[in-house]
Order: structure tokens, then sequence, then C-alpha cells
């Protein structure tokens, strides 16, 4: 048996052979300024991210700009297999991504999948359209985008989706499919609108924002949003930021939406959140810069969640934001109170737990090992200031933005 330590020049990093393009036109097939990379590959490939087997490998995975039908195609200059005289086999690369995509989705045949082109400048969006977006370019030319909202399940629109979703294995970490048969889920998706190489609008797929309508009593909803992803070569155009105020709008109008959520929300997407909201709420008079060095209050709480659906954990991250934007850090008046409230939030878990110990000693309960188990004050006055430093620069990063 062939050892395979002889053959570390096959493992290849899945990350610089496996390359994506959204294909417009039969000349993009060649155009190598179209080519995007992943973002990951372990939940393709394993936690390594490698592909074994190959030398010279490139793996193509092509989808047309607006259906997204999908190519898979493998080039290599040397295989494992003809080399170790069968002992040893290559990894199946197209098995491998093909498990990921739904069932016959997806051409192997270059031929067969430029067919699909022909038909691409008939694709429409799918649902309702609920908002636009103009991009002036660099170089002064303008870019459309329309942004629809759908709810239908329609056998069409769940194939298309089901093909927009693949991206997500490549491009967001703990990714996982939802299950389109649960009637409660609501599709918010991005076009390019464009012109073709005839000057017929044609359209393009950016990207999408998946939102759970959770039921609250007695007869209202409370949107969660999920799953948010702009396709690379859209990002840094602030689509993302126009995807989530058009979905805010839309559920802003509804009367029986309680307050919008969001899902385990990641880094960058609690940062754009932060952002839409402490813009939207620079316009409440309770968050006028008179009212937000008083303090925190209820009427705050109230009139955000009444004008904008935000929920109250929500509302104090935005007091805190623009409270430190509008204070002057170089000065200790104003900024030391700014840093002992939001510390105070932030130390309100510790304090709790010295609160339930007590508690349970006055019931002559055993805490030695609780106890053990919280740190030292001098410990936690350490903490506090990192925790501290954490969100004031998450906050300023925020502010950065808004001031731009």
């Amino acid at each position: 048996m062939a050892q395979i330590e002889k053959y570390q020049d096959f493992v290849i990093d899945a990350l610089e052979v496996v390359d994506f393009k959204l294909i417009r036109d039969k000349a993009d097939i060649n155009n190598d300024a179209l080519t995007f990379h992943p973002a990951m590959a372990h939940q393709i490939f394993g936690e390594t991210e490698t592909i074994f087997g190959y030398q010279d490998l490139h793996v193509r995975v092509m989808y047309t700009a607006g259906p997204l039908h999908i190519y898979l195609g493998v080039d290599y200059g040397k295989r494992v297999n003809e080399i170790s005289g069968g002992e040893i086999k290559a990894d199946d690369v197209v098995s491998t991504i093909a498990q990921s995509l739904p069932d016959g989705c997806y051409f192997i045949n270059l031929d067969e999948f430029l067919k699909t082109l022909d038909k691409a400048d008939k694709f429409q969006p799918f649902g309702e359209k609920i908002s636009e977006y103009r991009r002036v370019s660099d170089d002064g030319s303008e870019r459309l985008f329309e942004i629809y909202q759908c709810d239908y399940k329609s056998s069409s629109f769940l194939k298309f989706f089901a093909r927009l979703q693949t991206f997500i294995l490549w491009f967001v970490d703990a990714a996982s499919y939802i299950d389109t048969d649960d009637p409660q889920w609501c599709y918010f998706l991005c076009y390019e609108k464009y012109k073709n190489n005839d000057c017929q609008w044609q359209y393009a797929t950016v990207g999408y924002t998946t939102v759970y309508e959770y039921y609250a009593y007695p007869q209202n909803k409370r949107p969660r949003i999920s799953q948010m992803l702009i396709l690379p070569p859209f990002q840094k155009l602030g689509l993302a930021t126009q995807l989530v105020e058009s979905i805010y709008r839309f559920y802003q109008a509804q009367k029986n939406v309680v307050d919008i959520t969001v899902e385990d929300p990641s880094e960058d997407f609690q940062r754009l959140r932060n952002f839409v909201d402490a813009r939207s709420c620079m316009e409440l008079k309770s968050f006028a810069r008179g009212e937000i060095v008083k303090g925190f209050n209820k009427e705050m709480v109230r009139e955000a969640r009444e004008a904008l659906k935000l929920n109250p954990i929500q509302v104090r991250k935005v007091y805190e934001l623009l409270r430190l934007f509008y204070t002057n850090v170089k000065d200790e008046k104003e900024y030391r109170p700014y840093r002992l409230e939001v510390k105070k939030r932030l130390n309100a878990v510790y304090y709790k737990q010295l609160k339930d110990l007590k508690k349970m000693e006055r019931f002559k309960m055993d805490t030695e090992m609780l106890r053990a188990r919280l740190p030292t004050i001098q410990q936690r006055m350490e903490q506090l200031h990192e925790e501290y430093m954490v969100v004031e620069q998450e906050y300023q990063s925020t502010i950065a933005k808004l001031r731009a």
C-alpha cells in the first residue's frame, strides 16, 4: 500500500483553487476579472479546507447571473490515481460539491450550461418590488438596483431560491439551508437591473435576506431577520444597508408588527444594524442631543418601538452609541459619566451573581464552589475595562460612518 505521506504535493488549499463567476453573456466565461474566491470551504471540504489528489487543480463554479443555473468544472495537470498505480484515489471534487446542491440543478457539460444563457434574458424578479437604489460609480456611470419582497411558494421560486442558497456554505460561517416548506419565512431579494449587449433590460441576482415571522400574542407578529448575503461582486456598494432599510420600512408600515429582531447577528451585521438604527433614531425627538445627555429613559424605548419597531435591547445600544456620538471624550466631565453608565450595564450580570450568592447564603446553602468561579474584585475591574473598550471601539466605528 502506497503511503499517503509521499503525496503531500497533492494536498491543495481549496480556497486557492476554487473560483466563482456570475455569467451575464458567453464572453464572461473567459473573463478573469469576474472571478471571485470563496471566503471559506470547511462546510464543503472539511475543517482543513483541502482537496487531495491533484496537481495544478482548477475548480470552476459558475452561475448564470440572473436565474443562477450552475456549472461545475474541474481541470488538473496530474492526478494521484495514475501516479500511485490506483492504490490511492483523488477526492471526487464534483461529487463533494454536488452534495450541497439541490438535486439536478447543476451542469458538468459547459455547452449545456451555455444554452441556459439563451433564455436568461427572460428572467424576471420574483415577488413585489418594494424599493430601488441608484449607485453612481466613480466613472460617473449609474447602476440601478431593485429590492423585492416574496412570500409565495411557487415551484419556480423555490427552485431558484434553492440555487441562491448554495452560496451561503461558501460565504457564511455555520450556515444552513432554511426549511422553505415553513410558510412563516419571508424573502427579500436584491437584483441589479442592467442593459445587455442588445440594449434590453435584464436582471442579475445580487443577494437576499430571509425573515422569519414569529407569532406574537394576540394577533401580532415579530419578524426576525435570519440570513443575509450580498454576493462578493456587489459588496462595498451600500446594498446591505439598502436591504436592511427596505426590510425595516416594509414591517414598520404594518400595525401588527411588535418589533423587529435579528437571529444571532454576526459582528459585521451588528455594526450594520447599529448604523441603520442609530441614523433612524437621530430623527426622533427623544434621541435629540438635549435629551440624550440626560440619560436613558422609557420614552426612548416607547418612541423607537412605535416609530421604528426596535426592541428594547437594541434601543439601549443605540442610546449608548448616540450618547458617545454627542460626548466630547477629551472632556473628562462629559466622558467619565458616560463610561460609568456603560460599565454599570456591562457589570449587571456580575452584580446579579453576587446578589444570588448572598440570597443562597441566607438560606444556609453552600456557595463555596460558586464563589470560587467568580473573579476577584481586581480581576473583575480588569475584565470590565476590557469589555468596555471593546464596546467603545465598536461604537466609534459606527460613529465614524455616521459622520462620513
